[in-house]
């Protein structure tokens, strides 16, 4: 797992590893059952079955071990639709549109403590000014810019940081309508991403 820029240090040892990952399942865990405020890093050692000191080695607080949480939600984001789009035919670009969204709801509805951390905006654990959509849409940029076979250039990074941002505000809105997500608000925000992202990429 890479590590997260909020880790006081990274595991080397496969042991070591491997306790980080009991660490930040347990807290995306405990994050589903008691929230983010009531979350703790003696329950979260606890619920791990480590040390507290143990969650002391990576991590100085709750929120350095959400933004973690944030950070492993990304990457496993990340590799979740590059093996989604790799099956692609290359001019396809709404089949990726599709696995961009299909897949962040597929985690929203079975990732314990996505549907709070999710990428880092959920609860302030990122500052604002890093802007957790902006690294979701560079990510996003490169791997669509690869498949198409073009530059991820300003203007397509531009372009999808406005798609994610969309899709984030209107995302958010389907699941304060409905615990699993309106599927009509889903609907339409997969049709504004199809007409948007037509003028660069159709």
């Amino acid at each position: 797992m890479p590590s997260a820029p909020s880790l006081r240090r990274t595991p080397v040892q496969q042991r070591s590893a491997e306790r980080l990952t009991r660490i930040l399942d347990a807290c995306a865990e405990l994050l589903d059952e008691t929230g983010y405020e009531d979350l703790s890093t003696r329950a979260v050692a606890a619920r791990a079955g480590v040390p507290i000191g143990s969650v002391y080695r990576f991590f100085g607080n709750k929120r350095a071990m959400a933004e973690a949480l944030a950070h492993r939600n990304l990457d496993t984001y990340a590799e979740r639709v590059t093996a989604r789009i790799a099956e692609l035919p290359a001019a396809d670009w709404r089949g990726v549109v599709d696995a961009v969204l299909d897949e962040y709801l597929a985690m929203k509805r079975t990732v314990p403590g996505f549907a709070l951390v999710d990428f880092g905006y959920r609860i302030p654990v990122v500052a604002p000014a890093s802007g957790a959509n902006h690294e979701v849409a560079d990510r996003l940029a490169e791997l669509l810019a690869a498949h198409l076979g073009r530059t991820a250039d300003a203007g397509l990074r531009r372009t999808t940081l406005i798609a994610v941002e969309a899709a984030d505000a209107l995302l958010q809105l389907a699941f304060r309508v409905e615990a699993s997500g309106d599927a009509e608000i889903i609907a339409e925000t997969r049709e504004l991403l199809y007409a948007y992202l037509a003028r660069v990429l159709g």
